[in-house]
């Protein structure tokens, strides 16, 4: 945890070079409460076939997922049937959402030589038509560049990979950090080429595509909300 905690104030002063010094001094502060880990919580299970289903655990056991239910009963499925799992706390609905003027698309903007993976993220960024640094931002907020990361409803590697999303890009190793990348960046393209926006494709991204179609627009997920805030921040630091 601690060599973690120190990569993500690393990176945030990375990132802080397309700050004004306020901003980043804000972003520090983000980054540092972002590795905290979060007490145990109800959650929603988003369904690949549309369906939302609010559980009061959900884990990962060999290829199913186990959803415990509010009445005490259990939902065994197999892993590829959900698209996300994230924590039932509903925030206030935005407005609108965000626009932001940093073009997502690929461009030659080179990493630092130390950020980790960096000729991975580079190539998976340029093969999926994605600017790099967004690219590393995204796997700075999913698994804090820890290859091996494994979430408690089975999400894996860099890009915290669901079974699914594993599945339908192919990735046959999910701790392989090629692969990761080469998935995940592939999904967000999926996500920005579906909804043809940056902060509905991260929405899509971390609560499942069926939550933004249900609320036509960021869910009302706190995590989510927290999570699209936290990327363009670091991303678009003048519209996150």
């Amino acid at each position: 945890m601690v060599h973690r905690l120190l990569f993500t104030i690393h990176y945030s002063l990375f990132t802080s070079l397309r700050r004004t010094p306020a901003a980043a001094v804000a972003a520090l502060l983000l980054a540092v409460a972002v590795v905290v880990p979060a007490s145990a919580e109800a959650k929603i299970a988003v369904f690949v076939d549309g369906r939302i289903l609010k559980v009061e655990d959900a884990f990962l056991d060999e290829d199913r997922i186990v959803l415990r239910l509010a009445d005490g009963g259990t939902m065994i499925v197999p892993a590829i049937r959900i698209d996300r799992v994230i924590a039932d706390e509903v925030a206030s609905l935005p407005d609108t959402v965000p626009s932001v003027d940093c073009p997502s698309a690929w461009s030659n903007e080179p990493l630092p030589d130390w950020v980790p993976f960096r000729g991975s993220i580079e190539n998976a960024a340029k093969t999926a038509d994605l600017n790099p640094w967004l690219l590393a931002a995204l796997v700075q907020a999913e698994s804090a560049f820890d290859q091996n990361a494994v979430s408690r409803a089975g999400a894996k590697g860099l890009t915290q990979l669901m079974p699914s999303a594993a599945s339908d890009h192919q990735v046959r190793d999910v701790f392989d950090p090629t692969e990761n990348l080469r998935g995940g960046a592939s999904h967000l393209r999926l996500m920005l080429d579906r909804f043809e926006s940056l902060p509905l494709a991260l929405a899509a991204y971390n609560a499942g595509a069926a939550a933004v179609d249900r609320y036509d627009g960021i869910p009302p997920y706190r995590e989510t909300q927290d999570y699209v805030r936290r990327i363009l921040r670091r991303f678009c630091p003048a519209d996150g």
